[in-house]
Order: C-alpha cells, then structure tokens, then sequence
C-alpha cells in the first residue's frame, strides 16, 4: 500500500564544505537547503533560527549534546556582527568549546578552511 510524503529531519550524515550560501539558504555535498544550518560532527543538520530569533542556550541544544567532538564553534550570526549571551558563552565554554561569532559569510570560509585542516570544528550558520 503506497504511504503519502514522509517527512523527515533535514539531515545530511557527513561532514562537507559549504560550496554557496545566500538567497536564504545553502548549498553543500550537491544538495541545497533553505534555512539554517549547524555543521556538526554528526553532519549537516537544518537549524530553525533566524536573524531574530535570540542566540541562546536552547537554540545551540545539538552543539552542546556533541560538544565531546567539537573544539571550536563558528557562529555565523547573518548580515551582522551579534555578540553571544555571556550564559551560551559559559555553557560552551563549561563543555570545552571556543566559540567565535562572525556574519555567516565570514562563518563560512573559516568553516572550510578549518574543515580542510581536519580541524576539530562546528558551526552554526544563520541563513542570509
């Protein structure tokens, strides 16, 4: 019996540059996703923030839960330079993490050099 759409977790299971970003999205291993995204040791997972959405420490939930494999965050906030909350800095900081906010396209070159480098690195990329 055929089952209707199934929709799932935007998820990609590897750890791949980004190859473009902008227009609201990004584009990696290719495949394009509209929205945000955090680049984890896990791999490529869409985030749902935005530019006004706060950067908190239950926004950076998944960060934290694979933070054992992550030594440095990337956090690319959008168009803008925005500062992190001190209790999201100190919640990164208590499990090991430095974090380094930057505008998403900043975000995005650091991350690929730091991929290539084999670096232990995450980021977090707010879509523009």
């Amino acid at each position: 019996m055929a089952r209707g759409i199934e929709i799932r977790e935007a998820h990609f299971p590897g750890r791949a540059p980004i190859d473009t970003y902008g227009n609201g999205g990004f584009r990696f291993a290719d495949m394009s996703h509209r929205g945000s995204i955090l680049c984890l040791p896990s791999g490529i997972h869409g985030w749902d923030m935005d530019m006004t959405k706060p950067l908190s420490v239950e926004n950076f939930t998944k960060v934290l839960d694979e933070a054992g494999d992550i030594e440095v965050l990337l956090v690319g906030t959008g168009t803008e330079l925005r500062r992190l909350p001190p209790e999201l800095k100190q919640a990164l900081k208590a499990r090991g993490i430095s974090s380094d906010p930057m505008s998403t396209g900043a975000a995005v070159r650091t991350y690929n050099i730091m991929l290539a480098e084999s670096r232990a690195v995450a980021a977090a990329l707010i879509a523009v």
